[in-house]
């Protein structure tokens, strides 16, 4: 691939959004999938409990745009594990643990999924204030263990999330996609994606299904 001065190749821990962004990035070694309302967070909890989600069209029909994103970036070769607020301290330790295992310095797309406005092709990506918060936790978290190469890109959404954690369950509440599940009557679902490392679990996908890494 040639080199753009958008790719960050430059840098170990990457951000960009959607499944454009991961092809404008350089390729990484391993990429997060951060879909916090709700693929990652949903399949964060299943695998928490023991399940194994199997990648199939169901998981497509759950999430237009965190399952594709996830797709995209297996296709690419990369690790693919999925991160949220739930999680971020234990993708980091994930991450740290590849590249032990790697016996070298590894690469990282922290990729947010953002919010399609429909399910046709070439749907606009709408922000996500949920999946900047929650790309900003784990490349926090990340920086505490060391890993801390970061992109601007990154480091903007790592300060995003430092200066707002107090707020996180305001934010997600208030956001289009919180009001969104609310008026489905699932606020409990909201607050719960809300909860900052309250899980220790992360998704990887192996073989054509998520299971616990």
């Amino acid at each position: 691939m040639p080199e753009s001065p958008f790719d960050q190749r430059r840098y170990q821990v990457r951000h960009d959004w959607g499944i454009e962004g991961l092809r404008r990035l350089a390729p990484a070694d391993v990429v997060v999938v951060v879909d916090v309302l709700r693929f990652s967070t949903a399949v964060t909890d299943a695998v928490t409990g023991g399940d194994s989600v199997a990648f199939d069209g169901s998981a497509h029909a759950v999430s237009i745009n965190g399952a594709a994103v996830a797709q995209a970036a297996g296709e690419s070769g990369a690790v693919v594990l999925l991160g949220c607020l739930r999680n971020a301290a234990a993708v980091a330790r994930a991450v740290l643990d590849i590249q032990h295992e790697r016996a070298a310095r590894t690469s990282i797309a922290v990729i947010a999924a953002g919010e399609l406005a429909g399910s046709a092709t070439g749907a606009p990506l709408r922000f996500a204030v949920e999946d900047h918060l929650g790309a900003g936790a784990i490349v926090g978290a990340l920086g505490t263990l060391g890993v801390d190469h970061t992109s601007p890109e990154a480091a903007a959404a790592c300060e995003a999330f430092r200066g707002l954690r107090g707020a996180v369950r305001h934010l997600l509440t208030a956001a289009g996609s919180g009001q969104e599940l609310l008026a489905r009557d699932a606020r409990d679902e909201v607050l719960n994606a809300a909860a900052v490392d309250a899980a220790s679990v992360v998704p990887i996908l192996r073989d054509g299904a998520f299971v616990a890494y």
